[in-house]
């Protein structure tokens, strides 16, 4: 396949298109610090569409609130890298198109930008369900190796194409 993308991730995208094609399910992401990078992936597989509805690249936390509704108190309260955040986004991903499910990542590839308490490599996901309850949070917080900018974006792309698959849930934990 002639792609610039690497060999696992394009595995990866079209497991996730054959798996969510086999349940009938159509899927959305809502991305910032992967800025685009699942969306590409998905796209990447021939007849990729009947499977693949709308993706979101709310890179600013502006875009985050004018494109997603994701409340300006929230971004304030817990930062745009937080369950909170994921999790608002993953919702108004769901609003703004007609996926069956939807999942978004934000977090910090570095080199800068993070803390003692959100170091880079801190990424945060979240998966809502169209129908499924809004009070039940489905979302993930993890620490990947910080071996540099694209390697963060790579994992982070990888891990939110595993919550595409259809099956159980992300179990939540805010841990940085």
């Amino acid at each position: 396949m002639d792609t610039i993308l690497p060999a696992k991730l394009i595995e990866a995208a079209r497991k996730v298109i054959d798996a969510n094609r086999a349940a009938g399910r159509r899927v959305a992401v809502a991305e910032s610090c992967t800025g685009g990078l699942v969306s590409a992936a998905l796209t990447e597989i021939p007849g990729s569409s009947d499977v693949f509805e709308a993706g979101f690249v709310t890179y600013s936390n502006d875009s985050k609130t004018e494109v997603l509704k994701v409340s300006s108190d929230v971004l304030e309260t817990f930062g745009s890298v937080s369950v909170a955040v994921a999790w608002s986004m993953a919702q108004g991903a769901l609003r703004r198109c007609n996926a069956d499910v939807a999942v978004a990542i934000t977090g910090i590839a570095g080199p800068d930008g993070g803390t003692e308490k959100k170091p880079v490599g801190t990424v945060v996901f979240a998966q809502a369900v169209r129908g499924a309850d809004p009070q039940n949070v489905e979302a993930d917080a993890r620490q990947f190796e910080n071996n540099g900018r694209g390697g963060v974006r790579l994992q982070a792309a990888l891990c939110a194409l595993e919550l595409l698959m259809p099956g159980d849930p992300v179990a939540v934990e805010e841990s940085p």
